[in-house]
């Protein structure tokens, strides 16, 4: 009986990757999808009730695809290994859309700034500082991640800022983090560093052209309100 019913399971997830490969996505249901995603890590695993109970709980596919791994799990009969699928097109599709940008945006305003950092960390859910190097005319080389979690003068530091920076000959950067809290208004400790980077930039010949605070609900730029 097991081994009939692993067979009728291989033969169900073949059907759903013929399908796929045949006409793409356009014929699939939203739970479809997520199950296609599920098998990537369980192959021999029955998954179409998770993949339903995935999309009741998070409203629909985009919910699925935005949740974390502990969300995920939240859901009977997911866990870290049929989540695999899930969070590898999560990794996959911010990789390609980033690489994709790169080639290009230009980053000329804090308005356009603050929409790619939107797409890029606005849905974090840790604080994350990034700087983004630009090119002489303004055009984006480069994003890195210097840190995950509170901004902080013994974590974030100018040698790792600036590194970056001076690695992809980069004219000028851009600070940014994100607020997961909603708000943009910097704190203290993000005026007091984002004065140190600025100063430690003359000193390399690298322009610190702005920092932005961005959250859901809009930005925050250093240069607009005159703190640099």
């Amino acid at each position: 009986m097991e081994e009939k019913d692993l067979q009728k399971r291989a033969g169900h997830r073949g059907r759903l990757r013929k399908r796929f490969l045949q006409g793409g996505l356009d014929s699939f249901l939203d739970y479809e999808i997520v199950e296609l995603l599920l098998t990537l890590g369980t192959p021999r695993k029955d998954c179409k009730q998770a993949a339903k109970d995935a999309i009741k709980e998070f409203k629909g596919l985009r919910g699925v695809l935005d949740a974390s791994l502990e969300e995920l799990q939240k859901i009977k009969r997911i866990g870290p290994s049929n989540a695999f699928g899930i969070k590898l097109f999560q990794a996959i599709s911010e990789r390609y859309e980033r690489e994709g940008f790169l080639k290009k945006i230009k980053l000329n305003s804090p308005e356009a700034v603050a929409s790619y950092l939107r797409k890029y960390i606005g849905c974090v859910k840790k604080e994350k500082f990034v700087i983004l190097s630009l090119g002489t005319r303004n055009n984006l080389i480069k994003v890195s991640t210097v840190s995950v979690g509170s901004l902080d003068a013994n974590v974030v530091h100018p040698r790792e800022v600036f590194k970056e920076a001076i690695q992809c000959s980069a004219a000028g950067i851009i600070l940014a983090h994100n607020h997961p809290s909603g708000s943009t208004k910097p704190s203290k400790e993000d005026v007091k560093l984002t004065k140190q980077f600025y100063q430690s930039g003359e000193t390399l010949g690298i322009n610190v052209l702005d920092h932005i605070i961005i959250s859901n609900s809009g930005f925050y730029s250093f240069k607009e309100n005159n703190i640099i």
